[in-house]
């Protein structure tokens, strides 16, 4: 299968620095080596950015089991000892692309709850697929939400992408198969489907999304290429129960990660990799069309320990 993105992005390893402030220089580490109020230190301090229990403890398991072998002794130490454990936790995350079909349109299934950013995220995909030379359709169907339609098909307009959309309160399956019958048809590239926010407590939302992916399936072979789970990156710890919930219902292939500012704290991607082993493929960095970028470890890594 091929894949979408071929060149990296710019680094943003500045924008880390800003949402990932661990403060390492605040830990006090012996010349000698690390002493448990250091990884007392050091395990609040991730917690604190949200890397969550599991990844934590792995990260301070390590530098703990290098510590005792005597192989890190003073700050750059524990740094090289963080940073590597950090490059071996992301590493899925660094091979983890957009998949593209080999042949027809490749369809990307979005989901995720009300007011985490979906719609917008979906205009600044479609948009920067289109400035690569790619054409889009969108499809809506999100018939449950009151103007979501609406929001969308002026989205779409506004990037140059095309739209199939549904009546209020109708199937929204019936959206996502009328939309391949058109990309295939207008000899699309891409088509995006736009799904209603759900909850795990609207158990029959959850299964109607379910019915989407099934159609989708059964209407193009391979598709849909990619299953992805928008999250809201203020949100921290609480982003677990919904990648708990949607991942029982759908295969997921990846998150994008929006709204993430200053407000963020970004080590929710260390953590939702650790724990559920679903990279986060695409972070929204602003409000702008232009602030989505294909999520590098390198660069977190590197703004992560970047001096201010």
């Amino acid at each position: 299968m091929a894949r979408l993105f071929r060149t990296r992005t710019e680094k943003k390893s500045s924008l880390w620095n800003r949402v990932v402030k661990l403060a390492l220089t605040d830990v006090r580490v012996a010349v000698g080596g690390v002493d448990s109020d250091t990884l007392e230190s050091l395990e609040e301090r991730l917690l604190a950015a949200d890397f969550g229990v599991p990844a934590t403890l792995r990260l301070v398991d390590r530098v703990e089991d290098l510590a005792r072998k005597g192989k890190v002794r003073g700050p750059e130490g524990l740094r090289g000892a963080l940073k590597d454990a950090l490059a071996e936790v992301l590493r899925p995350a660094a091979e983890a692309f957009l998949q593209a079909a080999d042949q027809g349109p490749t369809v990307y299934l979005i989901c995720g709850v009300n007011g985490v950013g979906k719609t917008t995220s979906i205009a600044k995909l479609a948009h920067r697929l289109r400035s690569e030379g790619r054409s889009v359709l969108v499809a809506a169907a999100d018939t449950w939400r009151a103007g979501a339609v609406e929001q969308l098909k002026i989205w779409a307009e506004r990037v140059g992408a095309g739209f199939v959309g549904g009546q209020r309160g109708g199937d929204p399956a019936a959206v996502a198969y009328d939309a391949i019958e058109a990309a295939l048809v207008r000899g699309i590239d891409v088509l995006l489907v736009d799904t209603a926010g759900r909850l795990h407590t609207h158990r029959n939302l959850m299964e109607e999304l379910q019915k989407v992916d099934r159609v989708i399936r059964k209407k193009l072979d391979g598709a849909p290429h990619e299953s992805l789970l928008v999250l809201d990156a203020t949100v921290g710890q609480n982003a677990r129960a919904q990648v708990e919930a949607f991942s029982g219902m759908l295969p997921l292939s990846g998150i994008i990660l929006a709204k993430l500012d200053s407000s963020a704290r970004g080590g929710i991607v260390v953590g939702l990799q650790e724990e559920f082993h679903l990279p986060v493929k695409l972070v929204g960095t602003g409000e702008g069309l232009n602030d989505l970028e294909v999520f590098d470890p390198e660069s977190f890594i590197e703004g992560v320990f970047r001096d201010e």
